[in-house]
């Protein structure tokens, strides 16, 4: 019945074409902003991580000569998800107890050789960590609490 109407009476297939046309051509601008908007959106910064050149560190026991500095060379090798070197990156450590920092840049083989002296642990631990920050324009910033383990033995 709904055949035989649409047969007689045209009206409303009127204009029909047209109509599909406009708004295929509305909705094809719309999808190409998209598009446009998603391709200029900035690249996502990339993962890098870092490594040391020991595991754990011991610290000398409080019962022994009183004025004597304990000095940590800590070696830090920067890398990218790839694992390439990362050159002029920014290293951050903080001793255990989080009082004293030590930074410095990673040349262009991606390493760095930080200076420590005197590291303390946490008032009342026998043991804590080295926490490190590493920062690079491009990559996403690495930071480890638990770095490098320092123990008092």
């Amino acid at each position: 019945m709904l055949r035989e109407k649409l047969k007689r009476d045209e009206a409303g297939t009127l204009g029909l074409p047209i109509r599909i046309v406009v708004l295929t051509i509305i909705g094809l601008i719309g999808f190409y902003a998209v598009l446009s908007a998603v391709s200029n959106a900035p690249t996502p910064p990339k993962p890098m991580y870092a490594t040391t050149n020991i595991s754990a560190f011991s610290l000398p026991s409080p019962e022994g000569e009183i004025n004597k500095e304990t000095n940590l060379s800590l070696l830090v090798k920067v890398f990218d998800s790839e694992n390439r070197r990362i050159g002029d990156a920014n290293v951050i450590a903080w001793s255990p107890d989080r009082e004293k920092a030590y930074s410095g840049v990673t040349d262009l083989e991606g390493k760095v050789t930080l200076k420590i002296s005197n590291p303390e642990l946490p008032p009342g631990k026998a043991e804590g960590y080295i926490k490190i920050k590493v920062m690079r324009e491009g990559y996403r910033d690495f930071t480890s609490d638990y770095f490098l383990k320092v123990i008092r033995s």
